[in-house]
């Protein structure tokens, strides 16, 4: 029988950090090997009984460094690679991602604020100690395949949009996967939105944010929301929407789920789930 993978959860508590548990205790090839958060007063508690899915003898802990360092002894013991999901906060992300790496932990990053900088210090490092590891933006499906789409529509638009809506509770503006999908649409070289007129915003910020291609970011931010993403293509008598709307956190298990299963065999850091699947 092929051994499980040992999984630690960081941010276990918040909302995406418990369908993590959920998911991972749900999987027959994977184990919960620690839950790591920092709620005021659920040090010790068993994260299973807290999250009602009954005792599962992992105990809340606010020692990040701590629970990495056991999950890298019993890999040691055990001759298997263990994994960190993080969905924390982007103060911290890039001190988790590090610090998984130098541990031997594979570092799977829901976590979005990553600078380019960072991503590629992170890269480096990974390639360097040979752990593999996956910053995912998003880990829905079916946000790749919009991403994808917007990357070919970008070849015959030259005006494009991009507004991310999410819950009032995300930290980064733009979000990661928005930034992403730009990204993409920016891989063909080319410029977006030329001027038509002189703009002048009365309200600093009603155009969104503009990036040096021209492409232009909007961020909301309301309670109700949970993710969402629209791109949508102009050109003279028509225009070309493309959305994306996230109904529940559940949608992004299985990709959760997929990365988990592959990081152990990737030979340095990646980004987004269009390279894994």
């Amino acid at each position: 029988m092929t051994a499980q993978i040992p999984v630690v959860v960081a941010g276990a508590l918040g909302r995406m950090g418990a369908e993590v548990i959920k998911a991972v205790v749900g999987a027959d090839d994977c184990s919960l090997a620690g839950a790591i958060d920092n709620t005021p007063g659920k040090e010790g508690i068993d994260v299973g009984l807290e999250l009602g899915l009954g005792e599962l003898e992992i105990a809340v802990t606010s020692d990040f460094e701590g629970c990495l360092c056991a999950a890298s002894q019993a890999v040691r013991d055990s001759g298997a690679g263990a994994v960190l999901v993080d969905f924390t906060h982007p103060s911290v992300v890039y001190e988790h991602t590090r610090a998984a790496i130098a541990y031997g932990v594979h570092p799977v990053i829901g976590t979005t604020g990553l600078s380019p900088k960072q991503l590629s210090d992170l890269t480096e490092f990974s390639e360097k100690a040979s752990v593999g590891g996956a910053v995912i933006p998003n880990f829905s499906v079916g946000m790749v395949l919009l991403q994808q789409a917007a990357a070919a529509a970008a070849r015959f638009y030259d005006h494009a949009e991009l507004t991310e809506l999410h819950h009032n509770r995300k930290a980064d503006a733009p979000s990661g996967t928005c930034i992403k999908t730009a990204e993409l649409m920016e891989d063909l070289g080319k410029s977006f939105n030329p001027a038509e007129v002189d703009e002048h915003e009365s309200l600093e910020g009603a155009r969104g944010g503009r990036r040096e291609s021209g492409l232009h970011l909007h961020s909301i931010r309301l309670p109700g929301l949970v993710a969402h993403q629209e791109v949508m293509f102009g050109a003279p008598g028509e225009t070309y929407t493309l959305r994306h709307d996230t109904i529940d956190r559940s949608a992004y298990m299985p990709g959760v789920l997929l990365t988990v299963r592959k990081v152990r065999d990737l030979p340095k850091l990646v980004y987004g789930l269009e390279r894994l699947i």
